[in-house]
């Protein structure tokens, strides 16, 4: 079972490019509009924000909420994409937790722990190592950014560089989440926009 492409991408929550690709193809229903209906817990990643809160953080309103569902008897993995009116503001949200049905009771807080553990308490390398890191990813085929460790959101958090900007992963007691933001911003304002939607979206996890 594989929920990632990479140790640190998420096969089927992909970043906003992916799920651009679904929109023009129609895979995703619409669930809600701009005007607050509060959390349902119905809705899995959809229940986690608000359109107001998603709003007062990306600076453009929210016309509408498209959610997305996978399921495989492992893990359910949900997820929520927050169309901006300013459409490259738009907020991608997926919410990895416990299948139901899964007969395996496989953890999702032990894949969590399989994928970044190893990043645990590893120190920034020095730019003079960049000789030493090129090797290593040669041999190991490591990517050419290792994820970066967010401190003060979540059990433990992650920011993963992308093309599209990165993503931030966050686990809470037996799931985790994955927040990504579109727009011109830098990484480490998209960073912070994340962090900020993360810790309203925690709160009702």
């Amino acid at each position: 079972m594989s929920i990632m492409n990479s140790p640190f991408q998420i096969r089927f929550a992909g970043a906003l490019l992916a799920c651009f690709v679904l929109f023009i193809g129609g895979g995703c229903r619409k669930v809600g509009t701009s005007t607050d209906q509060g959390p349902s817990r119905d809705r899995g990643a959809c229940a986690l924000l608000t359109p107001s809160e998603i709003e007062a953080v990306v600076g453009s309103p929210i016309k509408d909420t498209k959610p997305s569902e996978h399921a495989d008897g492992t893990f359910r993995v949900t997820q929520c994409f927050y169309t901006a009116e300013t459409f490259s503001k738009s907020v991608s949200l997926s919410l990895t937790e416990p299948d139901p049905r899964s007969s395996t009771k496989r953890s999702p807080k032990e894949y969590w722990k399989q994928t970044f553990g190893r990043f645990e308490g590893k120190k920034e390398e020095e730019e003079g190592d960049a000789e030493k890191r090129k090797s290593l990813q040669e041999k190991e085929e490591e990517p050419a950014v290792p994820p970066k460790k967010i401190d003060g959101v979540g059990d433990v958090a992650y920011w993963t560089a992308t093309r599209v900007g990165g993503s931030l992963y966050v686990l809470k007691n037996d799931a985790f989440i994955r927040l990504s933001i579109g727009g011109a911003d830098t990484e480490q304002v998209k960073m912070e926009k994340c962090k900020k939607l993360a810790q309203e979206a925690l709160g009702r996890l």
